[in-house]
């Protein structure tokens, strides 16, 4: 099933990208999820497509495929497929911004509460954060890295990846892909 949205193969003028600025798309989150996915914020370009990491350059898509998440690499309106994966995806910010550092830090923290009933009501086993910096900010972690966290986040396990926006240079795809695997080898 693919999410509706606009017509997929014509891209967004630049008008209806501002015109996203502070759209919200809906969680994505099927029966029993293995793994929710936290996004710090929608792109402008996934609130004008109302699709989860819709931008043509989020490498999110291809390393989920890469670190054994999916069958195959997955167009973002390929809901259903990811539903059955096992993967729920989210946000701690619900409004759509042209880039994460729009977001006050105020409002990373008032995404946790709302967070932490997503996940009481669908208790996925592991919740992954993407991004290290909104994660520190998020939980007043300063000195997080990537990798599993100690705590537990409502019963699950906590992870932090690197953020797999294309804008994100610290990490290639090569290391984006196996931090990912890390979380996929977790369940096995």
């Amino acid at each position: 099933m693919r999410h509706p949205g606009p017509d997929a193969s014509a891209a967004p003028t630049r008008e209806a990208l501002l015109a996203a600025s502070g759209a919200t798309i809906p969680d994505l989150v099927g029966p029993r999820p293995k793994v929710m996915l936290v996004g710090i914020n929608p792109s402008l370009y996934s609130g004008w497509s109302r699709l989860h990491f819709a931008r043509p350059g989020n490498r999110l898509w291809r390393t989920l495929h890469e670190a054994g998440l999916t069958a195959r690499q997955l167009h973002p309106s390929e809901t259903s497929e990811l539903l059955a994966a096992g993967i729920g995806i989210t946000n701690l910010v619900a409004r759509a911004t042209a880039r994460a550092d729009e977001l006050t830090a105020d409002e990373v923290r008032a995404g946790v509460t709302p967070l932490r009933r997503l996940v009481r009501r669908h208790r996925p086993p592991y919740v992954a954060f993407l991004g290290i910096s909104t994660y520190r900010i998020a939980f007043g972690e300063p000195r997080a890295s990537v990798g599993e966290r100690p705590e537990r986040f409502e019963g699950a396990r906590v992870w932090v990846l690197p953020n797999p926006s294309g804008l994100n240079a610290h990490y290639q795809q090569p290391a984006l892909t196996a931090a990912y695997a890390a979380l996929r080898h977790e369940w096995d």
